[in-house]
């Protein structure tokens, strides 16, 4: 019996985890999250009550967190691609930056958009200039921590590379990455040229229109 992944293909951080899935070629099912299918959505919530996807089923077993779901996939369903080093530090290093993208990146990325279809006299100026605050930090120390680099942690696609691929592919669109941060944005096109990351791209190309802040007629 395959898992199952409740998701929905615009989602970053499903991205994430079909980034991981692709690259190592592990077989599932999918339950798309959205108008096409309610009844998918009504299970994911009796489920996990919490609402927030992606949920992955195993048997009777469900895991959340798209991180977890990578951890658990690579103890249950390993492939070719060791996401998680086996050396214990350099498993910490990939962790670490792990959560880096997904707080540091990501977090404030979705305050801007969600900050952007709230009604209007609900809008927290303050709180998306701080977010932008937090990207610009959050930049500069990759673009340094990338100057030397191919992949986030070293020479091998990890699963820091995973939460990197759609948080830094949707921050941009977000809020640009600049040209001074030059190793940030090669970074950004080697994960755009990852064929796991780009069939996970292409998959979400219908649902462009749905970005509130207007997605770029790029990438």
């Amino acid at each position: 019996m395959r898992p199952i992944l409740y998701s929905h293909p615009f989602s970053s951080y499903c991205q994430k985890v079909l980034t991981a899935l692709y690259e190592n070629g592990t077989a599932f099912d999918t339950r798309m999250l959205g108008p096409e299918d309610p009844a998918a959505y009504e299970e994911l919530c009796a489920l996990w009550p919490v609402k927030r996807f992606p949920m992955l089923m195993d048997g009777q077993k469900p895991v959340f967190e798209a991180t977890i779901i990578i951890e658990y996939l690579q103890v249950h369903y390993p492939g070719p691609a060791r996401l998680i080093p086996e050396d214990a530090d350099r498993a910490i290093e990939v962790r670490m930056l792990d959560r880096f993208f997904d707080n540091y990146i990501s977090t404030p990325q979705q305050k801007i958009v969600f900050n952007a279809i709230r009604p209007e006299d609900q809008r927290d100026a303050y709180g998306v200039k701080e977010a932008r605050d937090m990207l610009d930090a959050a930049y500069g120390w990759l673009d340094r921590h990338m100057e030397t680099r191919e992949w986030a942690a070293g020479g091998e696609f990890s699963l820091a590379d995973c939460a990197a691929a759609p948080a830094l592919f949707y921050a941009d669109w977000t809020h640009r990455i600049g040209d001074r941060f030059a190793n940030v944005r090669a970074y950004r096109e080697r994960l755009l040229a990852c064929p796991s990351f780009a069939r996970a791209v292409d998959e979400a190309r219908p649902y462009r229109p749905l970005f509130p802040l207007g997605a770029p007629d790029r990438d």
